[in-house]
This record gives C-alpha cells, sequence and structure tokens, in this order.
C-alpha cells in the first residue's frame, strides 16, 4: 500500500494512506543501511493490523528534496509565516529565515498575517523592506479571511513547508487550510498516548489531492552555518550589484568601491534590509572567530 508518512514520534511513524492513518514500524533494514525515515517521504507499507490500523514501512521511493531543518522530504516550497503585529514582528529574525531558505535553494514566499491588528503604513513598510527579496509577499487576516484566497493559489498542487515564530498563527493557518488536520492530529496524538503534544513535531497535512501542508514546531531563534562569505548570495537584491564591487570576495561591510554600499546609498537596496545583513554577517563572523 502506498503512503505518505506525515509525522513520526518514537521509532514510529504515521503514514497517510487512502484508507486512513497506519502506525508503522519501519524494517530493521533501515537502520542498518543509515536510512531514517523522513515527514514527507513517499512510501510503500505492509499491513499488519487492519483492526488497529497498524503496519510496517517497507520501502521509501526515491526523493525529490531533503530539508535539514527541519527534517523533512520532498518539499517544494517554503513559507515563512510573520506577524505584523502581537507579536511584533522580529525583522533580524525573519532575515535568518529567509537566508536560511535562499541557502536550501528552497522557493519562498512571505506572508504577513495579523493585517487586522497592524495600521497600514506598517504593513506598507514591511512590504517595502522585503520588495527586493525575491519573494512573492503576502499579507493576510485570518481572523478577517482576508488574502487567503491568494495565499491559497501559491500553495495549491504543491508541498509547502511553513516557518515562522510562535504567536504568528501557524496554528490557525491550518486549521483554516485543512479543518480535518486537528482530528488527524489527535488521533495521532491518541495512539502515541501523549495527550495535545502535536506542536514539538513536524506534521504534514494533506489540503486536498496534491497539496500538502508542513507544519513545523515554533521556533524563536534560528542560527545559520554558513561560511560569512556565502551570506551575500542569500540577498537577492545584492546579486545585480556583487560583479561590479572593486574586490571578488567583497563582503560589503568595511571594503571601499563596494557597489551593494553605493546601491544602499542612493535607496535602491534597502537600508533597513541591508541593516539585518550586517548583524548577521557579524554573527557568523564571531562565530568563525570563536
Amino acid at each position: 500500500m502506498k503512503g505518505r508518512i506525515i509525522r513520526g514520534v518514537g521509532g514510529f511513524y504515521y503514514v497517510y494512506t487512502d484508507e486512513g492513518i497506519y502506525e508503522c514500524r519501519a524494517r530493521g533494514s533501515f537502520r542498518k543501511e543509515g536510512i531514517k525515515p523522513l515527514v514527507g517521504d513517499d512510501v510503500e507499507i505492509s499491513v499488519t493490523s487492519q483492526t488497529d490500523m497498524e503496519g510496517s514501512l517497507d520501502e521509501i521511493c526515491e526523493r525529490r528534496s531533503v530539508l535539514i531543518r527541519p527534517a523533512v522530504a520532498n518539499v517544494d516550497q517554503a513559507l515563512v509565516f510573520f506577524a505584523c503585529a502581537s507579536p511584533e514582528p522580529n525583522l533580524n529574525l525573519l532575515d535568518h529565515f529567509l537566508a536560511y531558505m535562499q541557502q536550501q535553494k528552497l522557493e519562498t514566499i512571505l506572508c504577513f498575517n495579523k493585517t487586522d491588528l497592524a495600521d497600514e503604513a506598517v504593513v506598507r513598510h514591511l512590504r517595502e523592506v522585503y520588495a527586493g527579496s525575491g519573494c512573492p509577499i503576502l499579507s493576510v487576516s485570518l481572523l478577517r479571511g482576508e488574502g487567503l484566497e491568494e495565499l491559497d493559489r501559491y500553495l495549491d498542487g504543491r508541498t509547502t513547508v511553513v516557518a515562522g515564530p510562535s504567536g504568528a498563527g501557524k496554528s490557525s493557518l491550518t486549521n483554516y487550510l485543512q479543518p480535518q488536520a486537528a482530528m488527524e492530529v489527535g488521533e495521532v496524538s491518541r495512539k502515541i498516548g501523549r495527550g495535545r503534544q502535536t506542536t514539538r513535531h513536524t506534521q504534514l497535512v494533506r489540503i486536498r489531492k496534491d497539496t500538502y501542508f508542513l507544519d513545523t514546531p515554533g521556533f524563536s531563534s534560528l542560527e545559520l552555518d554558513m561560511p560569512p562569505g556565502e551570506l551575500p548570495e542569500c540577498y537577492p537584491e545584492f546579486r545585480p550589484y556583487i560583479p561590479k564591487c572593486y574586490f571578488d570576495d567583497c563582503l560589503h561591510h568595511r571594503e571601499p568601491d563596494c557597489a551593494v554600499k553605493q546601491a544602499v546609498e542612493r535607496g535602491e537596496i534597502n537600508r533597513e534590509r541591508y541593516g539585518n545583513y550586517l548583524l548577521l554577517l557579524e554573527e557568523l563572523s564571531s562565530r568563525r572567530r570563536y
């Protein structure tokens, strides 16, 4: 039977199939071969108990992609989901997320929720800061149901991993996209006997045929792991100017004749976005020194 892993906890893998969710153990050969099943994997299972909806995970189909954090497979794109207000968006953290997705070469949608709690000027400012980020920028209000049709069009037919801090409204988004998601999460929770501890693990939610949503635990920090010299390429608005810098290895900080800094001065690169770049660059440089 074919299915897709929607969650993995304590050596058990919960596989979504046309007949329901099966609790599966992986074959011992996976461990011997150093293969770990991941949420998002397309798999083949054998049913060991139809009554208890239990099975054996026999085969992992070829993966289209693998993301390290969160550890998921077969993801097509990322949705970076932040609130406009309550909590106030931490733009330095937001740049961490966007740089990470650029490092993973993952197409990214940037979505700001809770427009009902923010002034129009705040929403406009956020869009201006990230206009050059290379991401489609959406603004929605889950409370009022505004902007959700456009978001749904971006998700249709794709597997999307959502990332963002706690409090942004990711759980509410999941419930909007798939009202039965809470039922499926609850079904898995009953099997593993962990009650409502549903936000600690990555969860794959089927919205409709060929459309999946990977809900991840909210986290308030993200540590980038890359040499400082790779960071400029994670800022798409820098790329047209990088070849014009005097130094080939320019970090766009203290170097003279830097085309990126000149673009910032002319207003062609957003100054606030450039400021966040400098903070990330210092973070990466300090880590390498120590």
